[in-house]
């Protein structure tokens, strides 16, 4: 079996992660010539082409198994790190900044309750790279091999993954209270929806669709949305006055007990059901990830019982 340069499946790996051989070149240290010949080496070794040169740069279905195999490389030098550093506390590990332990989590769960579950880690010297996206496409990261694990609301694992489910997120529609005094006094419903504003994360987000359907038991809405790629930001927007928005509750509980902000459809909640899936392996960072994530969400998340 082929062993392939460590230095190589970095450089691959830079080059997809920072979208190009200049920043690649920038975060390695090293000339973007060199970035151009251990690529061009390791394609040599694989036999074929690994990214396609195009803009933006992507991989090719090889450079995604190579890229796969570039984390896993990363995945045990972390274990290495952490089981070295058991052994001997004052040691200060020799692992590399750019060697980052990739996760994919949808940015409602950053906002809320996912980043005081990985802190530890983070304290601890675990290099943790959080990727973010809408809950339904955050899978896409980990069967790419971009990430080693994700929080999504896929409820089916991924070939080679091991999935595990974490709780149920429950969304709520708010108004900021002169807002709902001025343009729904009576609340949000069936007649009123489509004159209102909805403020949603991008145009990938269906939640404020999905919440509307099944508020008001229609089959498909049409709503006049405007776009604030942050879960802070729509909160932030919806207390300046744009108009209503889905938000997680978890976030919004302060500011509808204070009064500032209103629920607006006080008899629906949108419960969105949340997974964490992980590559399959045995590994003690994977563990340590898993096990923090699975605890701050028995914590923070409603949590169904099994049928």
């Amino acid at each position: 079996m082929s062993t392939f340069d460590p230095d190589a499946l970095e450089c691959l790996a830079a080059i997809i992660e920072e979208g190009g051989f200049e920043r690649a070149a920038q975060r390695l240290s090293i000339t973007q010539s060199a970035v151009s010949q251990r690529l061009r080496a390791l394609e040599a070794q694989v036999g074929t082409v690994l990214i396609v040169r195009s803009r933006p740069l992507k991989p090719t279905q090889a450079g995604q198994l190579m890229l796969k195999h570039a984390k896993m490389m990363r995945l045990l030098r972390a274990d290495l790190e952490k089981d070295l550093k058991e052994l001997a506390p004052s040691s200060t590990g020799g692992g590399r900044d750019e060697e980052r332990i990739s996760v994919a989590i949808n940015a409602d769960s950053i906002s809320t309750w996912a980043l005081p579950a990985l802190s530890a880690l983070a304290q601890g010297g675990l290099p943790i790279e959080i990727i973010t996206d809408d809950q339904e496409f955050t899978h896409e990261w980990l069967r790419e091999g971009q990430v080693l694990g994700c929080v999504t609301s896929l409820g089916q694992a991924l070939r080679g993954c091991k999935m595990e489910p974490l709780g149920t997120m429950d969304y709520v529609a708010v108004a900021a209270a002169e807002f709902a005094a001025r343009h729904c006094p009576k609340g949000v419903n069936a007649h009123n929806f489509h004159k209102l504003p909805f403020i949603a994360f991008n145009r990938k987000d269906h939640l404020q669709h999905s919440f509307v359907e099944q508020a008001f038991g229609l089959p498909r809405v049409m709503l006049k949305q405007l776009f604030v790629p942050s879960s802070e930001g729509q909160i932030r927007a919806v207390r300046a006055g744009w108009g209503v928005s889905v938000v997680p509750a978890l976030g919004v509980h302060d500011l509808l007990a204070s009064g500032e902000l209103v629920n607006v459809t006080p008899r629906h909640r949108l419960g969105v059901a949340l997974y964490w899936h992980c590559w399959n392996l045995s590994s003690d960072v994977l563990d340590a990830l898993s096990s923090a994530l699975r605890t701050a969400a028995a914590q923070n998340l409603r949590q169904v019982a099994p049928a």
